[in-house]
């Protein structure tokens, strides 16, 4: 029996959106902690992916140095897709296209106001601090950090919110709360840096990882995953009088960032 490095935990719970030999793709919940960490050790992402029959020895075989095969994270209170390596090759090949901004992540956002412009860009860096917790925040001393948006829909009459669509071509810390942020549109429920009336806005942070596109590591297709808005945040929409966003509408893969 193989000796694993992760405690398998069959009760966490998270959906499958994409699986092969090479690559899986989930949808994680909200609330859900995606690694291992200090408070969580038994009750994260991994912990429930090392729990899938005949998956916690690919996981184990990859090993620590290859985080066990997670490519990227999300917060805690963030929900959607990421992309886990199942193999050494094809990790290693997914590491390369994230290191070389290939991989194309897409966010849905609901902010306590509209940004001036339907579309734009973000160029911001980003410092990571440590206090009680890691935190960042804008500074000239952080790294380059940039990201893509475009407004998919107003509240009425132009106030009390907005629908955005996000594409962090960057992938610093916290980047698409804090860069949102940074331009007057923060994110309703981040109880982290929105200001108190809009963190209590929403019963947790309304942004979702909705699609993920990326060019499959061992047949060299187009893996393009998408999910629907959760339904946990239904209300927020109807609350502000925002439609749900079409899944299955051609996105602008770009979402230019020039």
């Amino acid at each position: 029996m193989t000796n694993l490095s992760v405690e398998p935990n069959e009760r966490v719970s998270f959906r499958v959106a994409f699986q092969d030999e090479d690559v899986m793709v989930v949808e994680k919940p909200p609330g859900l902690v995606t690694q291992p960490g200090k408070g969580h050790t038994r009750d994260t992402l991994l912990n429930g992916l090392f729990a899938i029959e005949g998956l916690g020895a690919k996981l184990q075989n990859l090993g620590k140095a290859r985080d066990f095969g997670l490519l990227h994270r999300l917060d805690r209170e963030t929900s959607g897709v990421l992309v886990v390596g199942l193999r050494p090759r094809a990790y290693d090949a997914l590491r390369a296209d994230f290191a070389e901004r290939r991989i194309k992540k897409f966010y849905w956002a609901v902010t306590a106001k509209g940004p001036t412009g339907d579309s734009g860009v973000i160029k911001k860096p980003i410092l990571e601090v440590v206090d009680d917790q890691k935190l960042a925040r804008i500074s000239p001393a952080g790294k380059p950090a940039v990201t893509a948006y475009r407004v998919l829909e107003r509240s009425a009459g132009g106030v009390g919110g907005a629908l955005i669509e996000c594409r962090p071509v960057t992938g610093r810390l916290h980047q698409i709360r804090v860069h949102l942020e940074a331009i007057g549109c923060p994110i309703l429920g981040d109880r982290v840096y929105a200001p108190k009336a809009v963190a209590e806005a929403a019963w947790r942070l309304a942004l979702h990882a909705h699609r993920l596109s990326f060019t499959h590591p061992a047949t060299g297709e187009v893996v393009d995953v998408r999910t629907k808005w959760p339904r946990d945040l239904g209300y927020l929409l109807k609350r502000h009088g925002l439609k749900w966003p079409d899944v299955k509408e051609k996105t602008r893969d770009s979402l230019e960032t020039d």
